[in-house]
This record gives structure tokens, sequence and C-alpha cells, in this order.
């Protein structure tokens, strides 16, 4: 490789990947821009073990896509599959020199802040309103609400994936949908859980670092189910 041809990838690879955009393929934040809402097509975001996440809501609404540590003990860590944005200087020149493994998946950012595996949770952004489907199939096992400053602002579900019975599926940051509850069999990608409820004005949302908006999302994360030991 030439001088002048080492350079030129240097240069590429240093104004490559920031964490201060949302921009290659996410959405804008104007929501007039944004893809109509309904169902995403089926897509994976990640995996834990055996375990496959789907993509949680229509992706031409999705402004970020952001992995972070959740500061419980019991978070399995997760395992994105796509294009990290902000991975370190010599993994992208790996990456452009011998390609990326064939990576599918849409392109997220790892948080590195907070205690934990780096991937103990992802936040998929999108505008308030957009509707979440379940991310695997399984049955609906919990129903909470959601309480900030002592009022409930939203509700959490939580689903025993039918791939991965000995763990919890939790999704939070939904609206209140009256047609979920315990004991509902849910289908990935199909069955609507609720719609992202609106955090902005009441907290700084990690995800809002990544992205131009003010970071509304619904979260993810996955732990053992209580009194099961894990075999993903």
């Amino acid at each position: 490789m030439t001088a002048l041809l080492l350079a030129a990838l240097l240069v590429r690879m240093l104004g490559f990947g920031s964490s201060n955009t949302a921009d290659g393929g996410l959405a804008p934040a104007n929501s007039q821009q944004l893809a109509p809402d309904g169902p995403p097509q089926a897509q994976t975001l990640a995996m834990a073990g055996g375990l496959s996440l789907d993509v949680p809501v229509t992706q031409g609404r999705i402004t970020a896509i952001v992995y972070h540590a959740t500061g419980t003990p019991d978070a399995i860590p997760l395992q994105p599959v796509g294009k990290q944005r902000n991975e370190g200087f010599l993994a992208r020149i790996g990456d452009s020199l011998f390609g990326d493994g064939g990576r599918g998946g849409p392109s997220y950012y790892v948080d590195s802040g907070g205690s934990g595996p780096d991937t103990g949770s992802v936040d998929v952004g999108a505008p308030a309103g957009t509707g979440v489907y379940s991310p695997v199939d399984g049955v609906v096992v919990s129903v909470q609400p959601y309480v900030l400053n002592g009022l409930q602002r939203g509700s959490i579900v939580q689903i025993r994936p039918d791939a991965a019975p000995a763990v919890i599926v939790t999704v939070g940051n939904l609206s209140r949908n009256l047609a979920v509850d315990v004991g509902l069999p849910v289908k990935a990608s199909q069955t609507k859980l609720g719609t992202i409820v609106d955090l902005s004005k009441l907290l700084d949302q990690t995800i809002g670092h990544y992205t131009s908006d003010a970071g509304n999302h619904t979260s993810i994360q996955i732990s053992p189910a209580p009194g099961a030991s894990p075999l993903l």
C-alpha cells in the first residue's frame, strides 16, 4: 500500500463513526419526514445466546439504536447485530481493509457510561406515539406501571419467549395498551405492545446524546426468569 493510499484511508477513518450525529440511514427527527407508522419489517436487532430479538418499531422511524449498561447485576448482555457506528479506530481500519464480516442488521452505537456490561440494554429511538411491537414470540407474563417522580408515566411489558423460557424480555417506555395483558400470546414484529411515551421533559435520555431530538425511545432488556437458570 502506497503512503498516499494509506494517508487517504486514515483520513476517512478519522471522519467515520462519530457518536455526535444520528445520520447514515437513520430517520430524521422531524416527524413530517418519517415513514408512516406500523409494524416493522422482520429484522434481527440483537442476539442473546440462541434467542433472537427483532427490531420493535418500524425502521423508517428509528432515530438511533444505543446499547448501554443498566447498573443491574442480572441483566444478560446482548450481542448486537449490525454495524457499530462508534467503534474504535483500529476496528474501523480493520473493517475497511478486510471487510466487516458480512454483518447485517441495523447500525447502532454503544454507550460506555454506567456500570455493568455495555450491552446490558438497548434503546431504540423513535418519536413519541410510534408503535412498539413485540421483539420475540412468546407470552406476556407481566404488565407493570412505569412510575417516575411518584406518577405513572407509562407501562412495562414482560414477555417469556417461546425460544428461551428461562429468561424474561422486558420492554419499557410504553403507553398502556388495554389489549395487552398477562397470558396474551405475542408474535415478533406483529403484536403491538403499545406506543412510545414522551419522557423528554422528565429525563435526560441517554439516546438523546446520539440523536438530533430529545431521545424518546423504547428499551429492551433480558434477565433470568425468577427461579430459573438461563440456558441461552
